[in-house]
């Protein structure tokens, strides 16, 4: 009569090699970069101190193009869209707007040289909650729209180009980027230090507030809390540039239109954008079903093997 083959390890050893397995998927969440404008954008990524890097510092997003990557539990840090960049075949090169200063396309640890409009996230912050914001705090340079996968979270960003409106002290780069007022002046009560150093008495000033009337979710100073940090609990993330413009190379009879400067200044714009999305948050929809689903198969796996185990360990008959 034959012996059914006996299986190496314990119940129990096994089942920590298999939910380890799925564990990167239950942890982790998604950042989905999506570029709407007409050009190619050159996202940077900084991770925060303490936190591991992410599987790029720096990438080419053609128009219409869209990315994933992966990040862990507990990760921090920040997004930025470089414009106007110039890489030769090895990846050596420098950007206009947004360069990090590495001379290629990777990052390398290094941040965004202002004005540069970022993207900052704590995952799994107080609470267990995930913190994000879209900062003006170092200038403008693209437009930006952050959304979250959960439907109850708040969409953030600055969907009006500030460029358009940018006073000519301010104005960069011939016009492609707008900086903020603690960049071209410098003095304390702009860059809320010395003396300014703390929020009763650093106060918004005409140039943060025309950066705020335009972008009213967006961080316009550094003590822009309040109305300019939102919540969500574990979920993906959809940074979006140029959110209102439609690339040349994506146009068809059903995107959305292209809105006037009146609706990108409130929430309506926000509400229907997310409607034209719907069917890519469908697909962040499914995968989070997916990773339910996945956990269950674990288990059954794992059930499965105490099962086929129970004959050869006398142990496991008792569980």
């Amino acid at each position: 009569m034959a012996s059914r083959a006996r299986l190496p390890g314990s119940p129990a050893s096994i089942a920590v090699v298999i939910l380890s397995f799925f564990q990167g998927s239950v942890c982790g969440i998604t950042f989905t970069f999506t570029n709407r404008c007409d050009d190619t954008v050159w996202p940077g990524l900084l991770s925060g101190s303490g936190t591991p890097p992410l599987e790029t510092t720096g990438f080419a997003l053609s128009p219409g193009q869209s990315r994933s990557l992966y990040a862990p539990q507990g990760w921090s840090g920040r997004f930025w869209g470089r414009s106007g960049c110039a890489f030769d075949d090895s990846g050596k090169g420098s950007c206009a707007t947004g360069d990090c200063g590495s001379g290629e396309v990777e990052c390398r640890g290094a941040g965004a040289s202002p004005p540069a409009t970022l993207a900052e996230f704590t995952l799994d912050g107080a609470g267990g909650k995930d913190f994000y914001d879209v900062s003006l705090v170092d200038g403008y340079n693209l437009p930006m729209l952050v959304q979250a996968a959960a439907p109850d979270c708040p969409d953030t960003g600055c969907l009006v180009d500030l460029n358009e409106r940018c006073p000519d002290e301010l104005r960069a780069d011939d016009g492609r980027a707008c900086r903020s007022a603690c960049e071209a002046f410098g003095s304390p009560e702009y860059c809320c230090n010395g003396a300014y150093g703390n929020p009763n008495t650093c106060h918004p000033s005409q140039y943060s507030q025309l950066f705020k009337s335009a972008c009213p979710k967006s961080y316009s100073y550094a003590y822009d809390d309040a109305t300019s940090t939102f919540t969500c609990n574990h979920t993906d993330y959809t940074i979006t540039f140029c959110p209102k413009s439609t690339p040349t190379s994506d146009k068809s009879k059903h995107s959305p239109r292209r809105p006037s400067h009146e609706q990108l200044e409130d929430s309506v714009w926000l509400a229907s954008l997310k409607a034209s999305d719907a069917s890519a948050l469908k697909i962040t929809s499914w995968w989070s079903a997916s990773i339910v689903l996945r956990s269950a198969l674990a288990i059954a796996v794992v059930t499965l093997l105490v099962a086929q185990l129970a004959p050869y360990h006398p142990m496991v008959s008792l569980l």
